[in-house]
Formats: structure tokens, sequence, C-alpha cells
């Protein structure tokens, strides 16, 4: 074992998080959260790791960037025929992990996946830099190209495709939204005791709150 990298600890002392110190729903409490890490001024606290599995079990993950979120649910945009695409396909079912280190604070929502409308990603599309949109022509994401040259002409084309600025959605991009039916809040403590609070999805709608060992 590399010593080095097995000395590096931190002790989290900043916050606790008891039963009675959350809200009843966890979209409610997500929202406190939320608002607390925005204040913070935390880079990019919409960043997460997305984890998917394929039909057969093999996982994968990667950052993506939360878009918005409510009652139903938690919602980011990409490309449908990246892999992540093809894995939510086959098994529509994800995972998102929130790290927002300046509080110490995680949160972990398992989830249900469905597709957002054509209206909703068309919205959300025309919102997006121009940039961003002839991108989103451009790129096949998540297969193999030659080199960055072959990119960069692709933005090259698309640029003169769309260069009165009209730029229309490509019908292989889109959003989903994770409907979650555990959501988990993790408060770092001190001497690796942290506070787990987890809240699960039951058969009449409610939620049940219960703390996990650390």
């Amino acid at each position: 074992m590399n010593k080095a990298i097995a000395d590096i600890r931190k002790e989290y002392t900043s916050e606790t998080l008891l039963e009675t110190d959350v809200e009843a729903d966890p979209i409610q409490q997500f929202q406190k959260w939320w608002d607390q890490v925005i204040a913070s001024e935390t880079l990019e606290p919409n960043a997460m790791t997305l984890s998917t599995a394929s039909a057969d079990g093999l996982p994968s993950g990667r950052i993506v960037l939360l878009k918005g979120f409510d009652e139903k649910g938690f919602v980011f945009f990409t490309n449908y025929k990246s892999y992540k695409g093809e894995q939510l396909a086959e098994n529509p079912k994800a995972c998102l992990l929130f790290f927002w280190k300046e509080l110490e604070r995680q949160v972990r929502i398992i989830g249900l996946v469905s597709k957002l409308s054509d209206a909703e990603n068309d919205e959300y599309f025309q919102s997006r830099p121009v940039g961003s949109r002839i991108g989103a022509w451009a790129s096949p994401q998540s297969t193999i190209i030659e080199n960055r040259n072959w990119l960069e002409k692709e933005v090259e084309k698309r640029e003169e495709e769309f260069s009165d600025g009209r730029v229309p959605r490509p019908p292989h991009w889109g959003g989903y939204c994770v409907k979650p039916v555990i959501i988990e809040f993790w408060q770092g403590r001190s001497s690796r005791l942290h506070d787990r609070i987890q809240y699960s999805l039951e058969e009449a709608g409610s939620w049940k709150i219960e703390r996990l060992a650390p």
C-alpha cells in the first residue's frame, strides 16, 4: 500500500445531521441543503456522479450536471446514443451522487429513469449557448474518433450549416428524469462516525426515514 496515499485523511467537524433536523419529505430536505450549498459559493454544486449499468450488470459512472429538480425527480441532459444513453435504454435505473466537500456533505439518490418530453427538451436546448448546441450536432458522443482535428472539422461543418444562428435540437439529444426511490443525506462527522439519514419510498407513496450506520 502506498503510505503517502493511505495517510491522507480529513476530520469532518462542521455540522451534524439528526433525525429531528430533517424535513419529512426528501425533496424539501434536498432543497434545504441546495439553498445552503448555493449560499456557500461551492464550485459547480450541480455536478453529480451518474452511475448506470447495462442489462448484464456492467456498471459505469461519469460526472454530469443537474439541470433541475422537483417532486417528479432530478433532471439531466445528454446524447441518447452515448454510452450512458445505451445503458439507460437497457436498464432504466440510475444512481446520482453529489459531493459538496466545502459543506462536508454527500447526497445519494437511487431511482427510476424516464425521458423528458420533446417540448421540455426543446425548451432547454434553446436556452444553451450556441456553441453547446453546435457541439451536440458535431460530437458523436462516446464513439471512437480519429483525432481532435476531426472533431474540429465537424464543428466547422455544423457552424456553416447553422450559420443563420438557428440551431434545432438533434433528435438524438434530450433529457432524463431520475424519480427517486431512495435518497440518503450524509453529513461528515469526526472519527468517521458520519451521520447518514436515508429516505425510502414506500408503496403508499410516503417516505420512511431511517438512520444508517456510518
